[in-house]
């Protein structure tokens, strides 16, 4: 419990908003009293019915990822919630995951089918370019694991960004989301003198 509070305070020292997936029970307590953001039911926990329900009692937001789930699960799972608006996370729980195994367009299937959830992406994938894909697919969330050595130990150190490749998928996803536009159809005053130049007939 001592450690929640240590992360606590640093982040409020460092104005950082943080959460942490709850593995059981006992967990979910103890983020609750920390007054983290959030829930996190990770992808392995998709169908602990009981940590969930923990969950459920208070009235914090929940976020769930959706890698090694079938369909079925994940309907099942969101039965739980009711009308409960989540967050629901696309993810391929493998690491580092193959982009052949990415299938980004799940992002689009949630969305279709799960259209009251705000739907995101949680990559486990190297490469940067993927998740500012998925934003352009629709992801409201994108979560990736963070590490300050890719070197370092550990099972899923390359499938996580160091802090410069952090800063890079950041920038790559803020050109993502200025590049899609509203979808109207306009004419733009810097074409004005590309028409007048080229265009015969008005």
């Amino acid at each position: 419990m001592t450690l929640y509070k240590e992360i606590d305070q640093y982040c409020k020292n460092k104005n950082i908003l943080w959460f942490s997936s709850c593995w059981d029970e006992q967990a979910v307590e103890d983020i609750a009293s920390v007054n983290a953001l959030c829930f996190k039911v990770a992808s392995a926990s998709l169908t602990d019915v009981d940590t969930i329900n923990k969950m459920l009692s208070y009235d914090v937001p929940i976020i769930m990822s959706t890698g090694m789930s079938s369909m079925e699960e994940i309907e099942g799972s969101l039965k739980l919630f009711n009308n409960k608006t989540i967050g629901l996370l696309h993810a391929t729980s493998s690491y580092p995951c193959e982009y052949e195994e990415l299938n980004l367009n799940m992002i689009k299937t949630l969305k279709s089918m799960f259209s009251s959830h705000v739907i995101g992406y949680s990559g486990h994938e190297s490469g940067l370019v993927t998740s500012a894909v998925a934003v352009a697919f629709g992801a409201k969330i994108i979560e990736r694991h963070i590490t300050l050595d890719r070197a370092m130990w550990g099972t899923d150190q390359a499938a996580s960004l160091g802090p410069n490749g952090l800063r890079t998928m950041v920038s790559h996803i803020r050109t993502v989301e200025k590049a899609l536009g509203d979808g109207v159809k306009k004419v733009y005053e810097s074409e004005i003198p590309i028409r007048q130049k080229l265009r015969r007939v008005d």
